[in-house]
């Protein structure tokens, strides 16, 4: 009778072994989406989750994405449209996404206690006018500092957000930080916004290396013209493609008064090199590393939509930034058209 017991005790340890072993650290996110049929989303973890981007194929409105996780992670989920939304993941749990792709501001997360939260405080941001978000947002962090969440809605309406306030968004990373003090996301975050302090109108231009499309080498040094501008694009957004075709009319206009720098958020750097080198011919330098929102340049200069711009003098004080497209232009031939 022992014996029969031992190796019943056994057979169930062995089982549960096999069971922690097969799933344990395997993250599924699975969802459904009315009114969209087939296509493609792209995924990416700005804390290491996975690296690189992903893709998760949509089928009959259907789609399910898994991956072996070891530590909890943020992934960021880009829909066709180029919305974003964050899903928290953690290992061995399931997340559920369900909504209507004609109106994603609506759908809800489920499966763990933090993508409830998020949907929660969507929700609540989608009742507000925009003058009322960044309150909001910073009540929110402030009553749950030791959120995943919270890390994350503080990059994108403090940092990432067409006007950033890198100012109240270094102020929250520090409160974050003493209840997460070893948290290695934020102390790159405060890492980077003790420099995104230099970024701002009126400051100079910091030291960068980049290589861009063509394999050239580009530095703060391409940037010694008596105008400097800095754009940030991509080929599927029209805004940001009129945006390059007026710099490309003012530079042949002005020569080398006016130096172009410009980043491509294409996902697939072939794209990017298509319309720089074959259909526009661009001759600036334009860097794409098929990293999207990941690319360091952008934290570099502090972009976080597109289009994204900004100006700099020969000394390389920044003057301008996030100027519309037909604004830029005006900008750019006022300050050339004398000199």
């Amino acid at each position: 009778m022992k014996t029969k017991i031992v190796w019943l005790l056994l057979a169930v340890v062995a089982m549960e072994l096999a069971s922690c072993g097969s799933n344990g650290g395997r993250f599924r996110l699975e969802g459904r989406l009315r009114n969209m049929n087939q296509g493609e989303f792209w995924v990416y973890s700005p804390d290491g989750g996975i690296e690189g981007i992903d893709t998760i194929p949509v089928r009959e409105g259907r789609f399910a994405y898994e991956a072996d996780l070891n530590n909890p992670a943020t992934f960021v989920v880009i829909f066709p449209n180029y919305s974003e939304q964050p899903v928290f993941a953690r290992p061995g749990a399931k997340v559920e996404v369900k909504g209507d792709a004609s109106h994603l501001k609506e759908m809800t997360i489920g499966g763990t206690d933090d993508n409830k939260l998020m949907t929660q405080l969507r929700m609540e941001l989608n009742r507000l006018t925009p003058p009322d978000v960044p309150k909001t947002v910073s009540t929110f962090i402030k009553e749950h500092p030791q959120s995943p969440v919270s890390i994350y809605v503080l990059r994108r309406f403090f940092v990432l957000d067409p006007q950033p306030d890198y100012k109240q968004a270094l102020t929250l990373t520090k409160l974050l930080l003493k209840e997460q003090p070893d948290n290695g996301q934020l102390l790159a975050l405060k890492k980077q916004l003790e420099g995104l302090q230099k970024g701002a109108v009126k400051t100079q231009l910091g030291k960068f290396t980049a290589t861009d499309v063509k394999g050239r080498k580009v530095t703060e040094k391409n940037l010694k013209a008596k105008v400097n501008v800095v754009t940030a694009w991509a080929s599927w957004n029209y805004q940001s493609t009129d945006m390059q075709r007026r710099l490309k009319q003012l530079q042949t206009k002005y020569g080398d008064k006016l130096a172009v720098l410009s980043i491509c958020l294409d996902g697939r750097v072939d794209d990017c090199k298509k319309t720089v080198i074959e259909r526009d011919s661009l001759k600036w330098p334009t860097v794409c590393d098929g990293r999207m929102w990941q690319t360091p340049l952008l934290r570099q200069f502090g972009f976080a939509t597109i289009p994204a711009n900004l100006i700099a003098d020969q000394q390389g004080r920044i003057t301008h930034r996030n100027l519309t497209p037909m604004k830029l232009d005006e900008q750019i031939d006022q300050l050339l058209r004398d000199k």
